[in-house]
């Protein structure tokens, strides 16, 4: 800082404002003058009632340095104070995404920024208010428009744009939706009509040795990075059909009629991968923390058989669903999702993983001959 800032600042803290604004006009007439200077010189210029060239003086700065957050707040309140506030609103907005990648906001700053994200939560309401009461005079209503509220829900900064974000592999070009409806797949209505008979041998397997075990498992061969309190928990445990691929034949013997229903499912084969057929149960009260799942080249179904009342729901990106027993529940696990179970029972469904409706049979050929190749490479 060269001393010639340094007198100009100490006359601007003492209070001497036309001694300030004389001194850092003469700085930046005597050649190119910092963004500090500049900002130094709006300030003096608001003491002094010079409105629009206290605008002129933190323009100048803001072009030497577009991200200056103390320049950004400077001319947002001073917008504001002129009674510009929809222009102020923008550099408020710009402030607090600065601020966001700042590893830590000067203390200095933190008022200013506690006065944006005050002044943008206000606007973001009131903007709300107004887009809603616009569409609900035009006719909308959110019960038939399902995918045009959640736009407005993104839009109006209530919800997050969740889209497909596999661990494992992605595959481009589907389409990003949370759920798929029943009527969709043929094969859904008669799976459906098996409900009574799979839920019987369902209770069978429960009234038996226990075949469940917790459906997340520590491997002290893996990293375990996610910290899911259900790792090694019966609260969110798993009696497998098939397992990763593999039929389990102590299970699949017991459940003929299960077996039989699944035949005309278009299951997910992939050798020594998939498919996962299971009873899925969520004891009372536990939760399945939001999580994403390892591929999007398939769909996850539930057909729910014990639902107590008031459950819960399942939650996949902006939409949930409750379970209803008998009623297939078809959803992509690649976008975000969790569920819990509320009540004070046991929640059961059966749970499958079938191929996307919209890939062809080469690309399902593609994609299991590669996650194969995959797999052989990391048992090597």
């Amino acid at each position: 800082m060269t001393p010639g800032l340094q007198e100009a600042l100490a006359a601007l803290r003492a209070g001497r404002a036309a001694e300030a604004e004389q001194r850092l006009q003469q700085l930046v007439a005597s050649g190119p003058a910092a963004a500090t200077t500049w900002l130094a010189l709006a300030f003096a210029r608001v003491n002094l009632d010079q409105a629009e060239a206290a605008l002129a003086a933190v323009d100048q700065a803001l072009a030497l340095e577009p991200r200056n957050i103390r320049a950004l707040l400077f001319k947002a309140d001073h917008l504001d104070r002129m009674g510009q506030p929809r222009v102020a609103l923008g550099f408020y907005q710009a402030a607090l995404r600065v601020a966001a990648g700042m590893p830590q906001v000067p203390a200095d700053v933190a008022r200013g920024m506690e006065r944006a994200q005050e002044v943008c939560d206000r606007w973001a309401a009131e903007y709300e208010d107004y887009l809603l009461e616009a569409m609900e005079t035009a006719g909308f209503t959110r019960r038939e428009q399902p995918r045009f509220a959640e736009s407005l829900d993104i839009a109006c900064g209530k919800v997050p744009v969740q889209l497909q974000q596999p661990t494992r592999y992605y595959f481009p070009g589907l389409p990003q939706r949370a759920f798929y409806e029943r009527g969709e797949f043929a094969w859904a209505a008669g799976l459906e009509a098996h409900t009574a008979a799979i839920r019987a041998e369902l209770l069978g397997l429960m009234a038996g040795p226990e075949l469940f075990e917790p459906y997340l498992e520590s491997d002290p061969a893996r990293p375990r990075l996610n910290d899911s309190r259900n790792f090694d928990s019966m609260d969110w445990s798993a009696c497998y059909l098939w397992r990763e691929g593999t039929l389990v034949e102590e299970v699949a013997s017991r459940c003929p009629r299960t077996m039989a229903a699944l035949a005309a499912v278009p299951l997910c084969i992939i050798p020594g991968q998939m498919p996962s057929v299971l009873f899925s149960s969520l004891a009372p009260g536990a939760r399945i923390e939001p999580h994403h799942g390892a591929v999007n080249s398939r769909l996850i179904c539930h057909l729910p058989l014990l639902v107590p009342q008031n459950c819960g729901e399942l939650r996949v990106g902006n939409d949930s669903r409750p379970w209803r027993e008998g009623e297939l529940l078809v959803f992509d696990d690649s976008v975000e999702h969790e569920a819990w179970n509320q009540s004070n029972e046991t929640r059961v469904v059966l749970l499958f993983d079938i191929w996307r409706p919209e890939l062809t049979a080469d690309e399902r050929y593609w994609v299991s001959t590669m996650l194969q190749a995959v797999k052989g490479y990391e048992a090597s």
